[in-house]
């Protein structure tokens, strides 16, 4: 038996959570040269798009707190929108990438170094919106936990943002060149997928990822449950046929910032999006939940 047997599921988490942390670590720097973003915000540019402009509203005045920000690009682009912005990030080379273009750009804004799932112990105070983007729900391992943490930052009256790419996409693969086939679970599994150091970076082709890295497989109603579980309320969930990046070969782009599927126009989801608010007592309905969907 090795020492991987051996392991509790929770060790497993924690060790999957360390293994994350150094292959962001050795990507930080990385992104600051390969994402368009910096160089769109260096030039006074819009980076968010245009469906969480519309479906966040009017920030200005308003506190945002930023879970999974990453280099800090969208934490500075909902800055220059007016808002107060606060950006929470597990790496630490991440967070100082953050605080160097935050400070080369001159905007105003906190970042701070933890895991979400500490955050509770080192940041206190409500905000008037949380906001969460573009390929995070993978490296959570636990949603109920994360949502409760959405939650407990939240002010009443407050709301949750999220724009993801649609859980439907793990479960596809393109085999043969422009045909998706279903070769994947679509359900949550409890154990972390394993992808090992040796593959091109997502956003640079040209450099070797050197750590291995977990994902956490999550479905859509495991999403949406883990808020209600929270007290949140689901004020929408949209879905739209265009994604952030280029996950399959055949995807083609017009801006190099947004991807279709040509030969599935309209036919597949490739994002959603969510809003979800923090209701007081006396707004709340009641409310009956059934979390047992799933694999039977």
């Amino acid at each position: 038996m090795d020492e991987g047997e051996l392991m509790t599921g929770a060790e497993r988490h924690r060790d999957a959570e360390d293994s994350n942390r150094v292959w962001w670590d050795a990507l930080a720097r990385v992104h600051v040269h390969a994402y368009k973003e910096v160089q769109l915000l260096r030039d006074g540019k819009e980076i968010l798009d245009e469906i969480e402009l519309c479906e966040v509203g009017d920030v200005r005045g308003k506190s945002l707190l930023h879970l999974q920000c990453h280099i800090g690009t969208d934490t500075l682009a909902w800055a220059r929108k007016g808002a107060t912005v606060t950006g929470v990030d597990f790496s630490a080379e991440a967070i100082a990438c953050a605080e160097q273009l935050r400070d080369e750009l001159g905007l105003k804004a906190t970042f701070i170094q933890s895991n979400v799932y500490d955050l509770p112990s080192v940041l206190s105070g409500e905000f008037d919106i949380v906001y969460s983007s573009r390929g995070v729900l993978c490296w959570l391992r636990d949603l109920r936990e994360w949502a409760s943490i959405v939650s407990r930052f939240l002010s009443p009256g407050g709301f949750f943002y999220l724009m993801e790419s649609h859980p439907v996409l793990n479960a596809l693969e393109e085999e043969t060149p422009g045909s998706l086939t279903f070769a994947n679970p679509y359900f949550h599994r409890t154990d972390a997928t394993r992808w090992e150091a040796g593959g091109a970076d997502y956003a640079d082709d040209t450099h070797t990822v050197g750590h291995p890295s977990y994902e956490w497989v999550w479905s859509l109603s495991d999403v949406v449950n883990a808020l209600i579980g929270a007290g949140l309320e689901i004020k929408f969930l949209n879905e739209y046929d265009r994604l952030f990046f280029k996950l399959f070969p055949s995807m083609t782009s017009e801006d190099g910032r947004q991807y279709r599927l040509a030969q599935y126009p309209g036919m597949l989801p490739l994002v959603f999006t969510l809003r979800a608010n923090k209701v007081t007592d006396a707004e709340r309905g009641p409310t009956t939940l059934d979390t047992t969907g799933g694999v039977i």
